[in-house]
């Protein structure tokens, strides 16, 4: 039985995926920052554990808890959306903390054990927003744009111990708590000369068009399974359409 760890299991895209492994008859370890919020139930093959991938002793933590494990998938993150002069600085530092070192360090954590077993799958969570550039999303493009690049030389440099790395490229994904968050941060990230762009972003904005949760399952679950799948996954008709136009 394999056993695949999860990070940012509370809702979303997260918690969907770590039912649907489980499903498929694997061991999951689901990790997020609150597991009392969880809506998942412990059971024979499912633990649900703290990580905040923010905190290194946390990811320490986690890494003696777990041991090894077949699949590692960095799922975790936050967004924000506004015009760069909106933007805290508190808020960049808080996303690339998760977005960016959060995936770094817990990979990191785990590479000795990949390793000495001979094999692993990483799986990285994206965005396919980082294909073609569009306006207040200058620092969740920055930091999952980060992601991309360290995936592809990371997939390199692992291939040597047997060890494959992908990439998942959603697309926008339909109202999620991961959205609603987004919106809290960008609160007074809109200033009034940019009043307009925004107005023109979310007039253009197609519904019909978006990813769903089974789509980014799928590549998740393809990146997991099958060693011939390609190291970037498009995850959904959006992800699929910017992918055209890059």
């Amino acid at each position: 039985m394999k056993t695949i760890l999860i990070t940012g299991c509370s809702s979303g895209f997260g918690f969907e995926t770590a039912n649907y492994f489980l499903s498929k008859g694997w061991r999951v370890i689901a990790t997020m920052r609150n597991p009392a919020d969880s809506l998942l139930q412990e059971s024979q093959r499912l633990r649900i554990l703290s990580l905040d991938v923010s905190d290194i002793s946390s990811i320490e933590n986690i890494v003696e808890l777990t041991g090894p494990i077949d699949v590692l998938v960095n799922n975790a993150g936050i967004g924000v959306m506004g015009a760069l002069e909106g933007i805290t600085t508190n808020a960049i530092h808080d996303v690339f903390a998760v977005n960016v070192l959060g995936t770094i360090n817990l990979t990191k954590a785990f590479l000795p054990l990949f390793r000495a077993q001979k094999s692993g799958v990483i799986i990285n969570v994206s965005s396919a927003i980082t294909l073609v550039p569009l306006p207040l999303l200058s620092v969740y493009t920055a930091s999952k744009a980060a992601i991309n690049a360290f995936t592809e030389s990371l997939a390199i440099e692992l291939e040597q111990f047997n060890v494959r790395v992908n990439l998942v490229l959603p697309g926008r994904a339909p109202a999620t708590r991961f959205g609603e968050n987004s919106k809290s941060r960008m609160a007074t990230a809109i200033p009034q000369p940019y009043t307009a762009i925004a107005q023109s972003v979310f007039n253009n904005r197609d519904d019909n068009s978006i990813t769903h949760t089974e789509d980014v399952i799928n590549a998740i679950w393809q990146a997991a399974n099958n060693s011939g799948s390609p190291m970037k996954i498009l995850a959904g008709k959006d992800a699929k359409s910017l992918a055209k136009n890059s």
